[in-house]
C-alpha cells in the first residue's frame, strides 16, 4: 500500500482514493499528512498470484528523486518530504534543522562533535 516499503510515496494514496471513490463509498478520508481517517481504516494493493513476492524499495539518490519529482509534477523538496525514509542523502531541510538545533544548544553540539572525534580516533 502507499507508504509501505514496496510503495514508499504516500501521495499515491490520493490516486488510489480517487480511483476507488474511497471517501464517497466507504467514508474513509485522508488527512493532510495522508493518514487514513478513521484510524482503523486500512488499504492495500493485493496481488493474488502464487508467484507474487513482497519486496522493498531500497535507498534512492538525489538524481532519482529529481527525476521522480519531475514525472510526478512536484518540487524536489516536496518529493524529498514524502520519500524521506528511503533517501540515501541528507536534504537541505535536514541540514538546516541540524544547524538550528546546534545553534539552540551549542553545548550539545560541542559534546556531539567531541564524541564523534573520540570515536574516530578509537
Amino acid at each position: 500500500a502507499p507508504g509501505y516499503p514496496t510503495q514508499p510515496d504516500h501521495t499515491e494514496k490520493r490516486t488510489l482514493w480517487k480511483l476507488l471513490g474511497a471517501e464517497e463509498r466507504a467514508g474513509i478520508k485522508l488527512t493532510e499528512s495522508l493518514a487514513m481517517w478513521p484510524p482503523a481504516a486500512v488499504s492495500a494493493l493485493v496481488f493474488a498470484d502464487p508467484d507474487s513476492q513482497y519486496f522493498a524499495v531500497g535507498n534512492i539518490d538525489r538524481d532519482q528523486v529529481k527525476d521522480y519529482a519531475a514525472r510526478k509534477g512536484m518540487s524536489v523538496p516536496e518529493a524529498e518530504k514524502w520519500l524521506g525514509p528511503i533517501l540515501s542523502y541528507e536534504t537541505d531541510a535536514d541540514a538546516a534543522d541540524a544547524a538550528d538545533a546546534a545553534a539552540a544548544n551549542p553545548d550539545g553540539a560541542a559534546a556531539a562533535a567531541a564524541a564523534s572525534a573520540a570515536a574516530g580516533s578509537a
